[in-house]
């Protein structure tokens, strides 16, 4: 449970945020677990109500928790680390990291591609694309949004309701016969826009990163993804070697 030293040095409220800590980052507390009204953590620990207090905003600012108004206070989700190793997919990220994958797809299109689309794409102005836009989830909770453009000639027959159903790479790999050899990456720390935010279910013009992708199967460019990550929920790491 965690014991108070009162003759620590340390201050009571640190000494308590680290006990709640220890219990979130042990798994003893899981992820949007509800953590006992201030109340009780006074008559179990032996500290002022000012002290809990104290304690929940060290918690809150270091992303420990959340709070709900009117239903109580939470254990915050912890960060996806996403290691920048080398070639992934979010499906099979979620996948790795014991969660369930899923895809909504809130907007498909077929659409003449414009100048801007055309040359990250090495197209022509004017040629078909597929257009469409994806909310990611894990474990049914949104995590990115992703718009996706894809050369319509070279790859007949794709669908919405396929894409909600079969993961975009197993697609293109399955039915094409397309083998993904290198993927280019852009991040941009952006604030999320209010349409964003709603699809995310994230507070607006919080920060979010904005990822740019471009995926090729030999010198061919296959796919060009904008996609919106939410900030609370996503860290990127680099190794150097």
């Amino acid at each position: 449970m965690g014991v108070i030293d009162r003759k620590s040095r340390l201050p009571l409220y640190y000494q308590l945020a680290d006990i709640i800590r220890e219990k979130i980052e042990t798994g003893q507390w899981k992820e949007h677990t509800r953590l006992p009204p201030e109340r009780e953590l006074c008559q179990i620990y032996g500290v002022s109500r000012a002290t809990v207090r104290q304690a929940m905003q060290d918690l809150e600012l270091n992303g420990y928790i959340y709070r709900e108004h009117g239903r109580g206070t939470f254990v915050k989700p912890s960060k996806i680390r996403q290691d920048l190793l080398g070639f992934y997919s979010f499906t099979e990220e979620m996948k790795r990291l014991g969660k369930t994958p899923s895809s909504r797809v809130v907007d498909f299109t077929v659409e003449e591609c414009t100048e801007k689309v055309a040359g990250k794409m090495k197209m022509n102005a004017g040629e078909r694309v597929y257009r469409f836009t994806r909310l990611r989830l894990a474990d049914e909770e949104p995590m990115m949004l992703e718009t996706t453009y894809i050369p319509f000639e070279k790859f007949p027959g794709i669908t919405g309701d396929k894409l909600e159903q079969i993961p975009l790479y197993d697609v293109l790999a399955n039915e094409h016969g397309v083998v993904l050899t290198m993927a280019e990456e852009r991040f941009v720390p952006v604030l999320t826009r209010e349409n964003e935010a709603e699809l995310l279910e994230y507070l607006p013009h919080t920060p979010s990163m904005m990822i740019e992708r471009l995926t090729y199967s030999g010198d061919l460019i296959v796919e060009y993804t904008r996609g919106i990550a939410r900030g609370d929920r996503f860290e990127y790491r680099v190794v150097l070697e």
